[in-house]
């Protein structure tokens, strides 16, 4: 089975926002998930580096536009690096086998009559890269509120109303393509207004920073057609050396996008790949907005947009990534801030998962002189735990598997708080004065959960968690079918105290 997941490519104008990184951490999360799982996995991200914006700010900085693109391209870089993101590849649509696959397509579409010419007139955002109609407008404004200007130009149009009744076909038969399920009916609701044809090109005397139309040298092809073929051509499309990459892994893609580019990917990309006769991907998924005070969007023009390399600073990479994955169901919208992320990291982090950690290695240690100790099940509750511990990994699973990660860590927090209860009721702490041998059963559980936890929770904290398993030496690789097993650890491993494992944030003193 293969696993291959995408983000969508981001702006190579934009600075890495808090959620940029959102959708970049959850992605890289679900890709951890199904290499534990030891799934065939490849993980892609990138950036989108032509267009009219690009253009104007690389002529705003006195730069050629790949001068530009090559020096900004380096802050989305250096910020999933530090956010231990674990991409397979980094597309930029710069790249010449980007380039050369989008021609393919392009002349592909033309030959097949899917493509003409013909005198266009609307209104134009440049800061989106859309053309809009009167009656898309709000108040004189595209639905995101941005400035429209009117053009007249000659220019490409692929035939996308051509395909409208098989999409909405397609979407029927397929009910979990679009998700989630309200995103779904959206664009079924779209689909109901009759879809006009795709303008594909912009002449060269307003935009040259592009690629090239192969069968006009005198246009550079839409940026959003461009884009979307870098999901494909990132695994070997239009690329005959690598055509069993893209046979391996393009039947399995999962598009994770925000909700605000839900029709150029649900719409635009589908059809364009009806068009070339390639399988749909797996499913496009929609995730939902992070809400500043007073559910405002973060938006640069507001002034709110939080970076997330800031953010790191204060909680951790760790804790960055934990409360990102953790804190919000996918396909909602959901409250930030930097207090929620202090709370969530306290009450789960510091003191759960480091409470249950800190306690069991101090008391391996004093009363069993750091080796892991032997144990039987007979205190009430240790045949409970052991069972909650191996049922655990097939509930993560199962909700990985559904794109829920968040769900899925709410089954190892459930653990832990079973366990950290089950210490305090079985109490090695008093029991080591009466009898060694029920302080080390209790203790024991407690490091098999941690064992367990730590390898459940390695996608979404590797740093932490590979800590934590040297700390209760377990000096062997996650593997998840180790987590369906209990009794791994042994009375040869050594156990070391530490330091918390996530040590309290006061917000006060921030």
């Amino acid at each position: 089975m293969s696993f291959y997941i995408t983000t969508p490519i981001y702006y190579v104008n934009d600075i890495p926002h808090i959620g940029h990184a959102y959708t970049t951490v959850v992605a890289d999360v679900l890709a951890r998930y199904h290499r534990l799982f030891e799934e065939k996995t490849y993980f892609l991200t990138g950036t989108d580096e032509h267009g009219q914006k690009v253009q104007q700010a690389a002529q705003k900085r006195d730069k050629s536009p790949q001068q530009h693109v090559d020096e900004l391209v380096v802050r989305f870089q250096t910020a999933w690096k530090s956010l231990d993101i674990s991409e397979d590849q980094f597309i930029r649509t710069t790249m010449p086998f980007h380039k050369k696959a989008v021609q393919d397509s392009l002349q592909e579409l033309f030959d097949k009559g899917e493509i003409y010419i013909q005198e266009y007139e609307g209104l134009y955002c440049v800061s989106e890269e859309v053309f809009y109609t009167e009656k898309d407008l709000i108040n004189g404004k595209t639905p995101l509120g941005n400035d429209v200007q009117a053009v007249k130009e000659k220019n490409y149009f692929f035939k996308m109303s051509k395909y409208q009744q098989r999409l909405i076909d397609y979407i029927h038969a397929h009910p979990n393509f679009i998700a989630p399920e309200f995103r779904k009916n959206e664009v079924l609701g779209f689909l109901k207004q009759p879809l006009e044809d795709l303008c594909i090109s912009r002449p060269k005397a307003r935009l040259s920073w592009g690629i090239e139309l192969p069968f006009d040298n005198d246009y550079v092809t839409y940026v959003w057609f461009d884009a979307l073929i870098n999901y494909a051509s990132a695994v070997g499309y239009k690329q005959p050396d690598k055509a069993n990459l893209f046979k391996e892994f393009w039947p399995s893609a999962i598009h994770l996008i925000g909700k605000d580019i839900l029709t150029t990917h649900a719409v635009y990309w589908t059809t364009m790949l009806m068009g070339l006769e390639i399988s749909l991907p797996k499913q496009i998924f929609a995730h939902g907005w992070w809400l500043m005070e007073g559910s405002q969007k973060m938006s640069k023009s507001l002034g709110n947009v939080v970076n997330p390399l800031d953010l790191k600073d204060v909680v951790g990479v760790d804790g960055l990534r934990y409360f990102l994955a953790r804190d919000i169901y996918l396909g909602n919208d959901a409250q930030f801030s930097q207090e929620l992320v202090i709370n969530r990291i306290n009450a789960e982090l510091a003191n759960n998962f480091g409470n249950l950690l800190s306690r069991s290695t101090n008391l391996v240690d004093k009363y069993f002189a750091g080796k892991v100790p032997t144990s039987e099940s007979r205190l009430p509750g240790s045949k409970e735990l052991k069972n909650a511990a191996l049922q655990t990994a097939e509930k993560v699973k199962t909700d990985i598997e559904k794109m829920s990660p968040n769900t899925a860590i709410g089954h190892v927090v459930d653990l832990l708080n079973q366990a950290n209860k089950y210490l305090e009721d079985t109490a090695p702490w008093k029991r080591a004065k009466d009898s060694l041998e029920d302080a080390g059963e209790s203790l024991y559980h407690a490091l098999e959960v941690l064992r367990i936890v730590s390898t459940l929770l390695s996608p979404v904290m590797p740093t932490k968690c590979s800590d934590v398993l040297k700390r209760i030496g377990w000096n062997k690789p996650a593997v998840f079918k180790d987590c369906k097993t209990w009794g791994l650890l042994s009375n040869s491993d050594h156990v070391t105290k530490g330091d918390p494992l996530f040590p309290r944030i006061d917000i006060k003193t921030l």
